[in-house]
């Protein structure tokens, strides 16, 4: 049987200056490990939150190079811990991945991916986002083995697209994330919901950092990071100020939520066909 463990979500509030969200990330991470963690996740964006687009490439650079990444993959070997960095921004060409990272125990890089669903929305109260005007999405999605079971990687916009999480699921993973920079009006209204939901569907456990509260950039985000159990109990959850949150993790409870409820299995091809009223259908009164 596969052992329990204790996973952490660092939240943060990343600023402008990616060497000093590295010192943050590395004082929670290693804060983290000394209350008993062993698998660490810090939030989307780790080294860098910056909205101006020419700032935003004048400090990033290529993976192998990024300050954060090295210093974590060094906490991790130091600690020996798991770290899944939820994202960095990292320098592709004329674009940007925003890119998770999965460092193991021996502060080796074993699995990346980047973010599939970019966020290009209009908000209600006049925020806009256009990721994809900066950022270059990714085509894969990542299964990597941990020594607790295998953890699917998504980032943040993800969270909203279930197929992705069902596909990892069915795919083996018994750990599902989506570490965040959610936007408050979006994190108000659907941040908990979504994560509950996905864990539900899949029977699995949902592990998400975020970043939270007012940045350098101007943006407010939601905070909140949160981990679910698979029958969608919430067991850990942040408020919008940095700092630790952790949960103790039983893997037994994947294979138990989904013996209960066997959607994963229950799921079955399907085509959508389309009806329409004749004009001759009696209609609704109307005053």
């Amino acid at each position: 049987m596969t052992r329990r463990f204790i996973a952490a979500c660092l939240q943060m509030r990343s600023g402008r200056d990616p060497l000093v969200n590295r010192d943050a990330a590395v004082t929670l991470a290693r804060e983290a490990a000394a209350q008993g963690a062993s698998f660490v996740q810090t939030p989307e964006m780790t080294s860098l939150v910056e909205r101006e687009r020419s700032a935003l490439f004048a400090k990033v650079g290529p993976q192998e190079t990024d300050a954060t990444v090295n210093a974590l993959r060094e906490v991790a070997r130091e600690r020996r811990i798991v770290v899944q960095i939820g994202s960095v921004a990292v320098a592709e060409g004329d674009r940007i991945a925003n890119r998770a990272i999965l460092i193991d125990a021996e502060g080796e890089v074993v699995a990346t991916y980047d973010k599939i669903h970019l966020f290009d929305v209009d908000l209600p109260n006049g925020e806009r986002w256009r990721e994809s005007a900066t950022y270059a999405g990714g085509n894969e999605a990542t299964l990597v083995e941990t020594p607790w079971g295998w953890l699917g990687l998504t980032i943040c916009y993800d969270v909203r697209f279930p197929a992705l999480y069902r596909a990892l699921a069915k795919a083996g993973a018994s750990f599902l994330s989506a570490p965040a920079c959610f936007t408050k009006q979006t994190g108000e209204a659907h941040w908990h919901i979504l994560h509950r939901a996905r864990a539900i569907e899949t029977g699995a456990f949902m592990i998400s950092a975020a970043q939270g509260g007012l940045h350098e950039d101007g943006r407010e985000t939601y905070g909140h990071s949160i981990i679910v159990d698979p029958w969608g109990r919430v067991l850990a959850e942040g408020g919008t100020e940095p700092g630790v949150i952790l949960a103790e993790i039983d893997p037994a409870l994947v294979g138990e939520a989904r013996a209960r409820i066997p959607a994963l299995r229950h799921g079955r091809p399907f085509e959508v066909v389309r009806a329409a009223l004749s004009e001759d259908a009696p209609r609704a009164a109307t005053a």
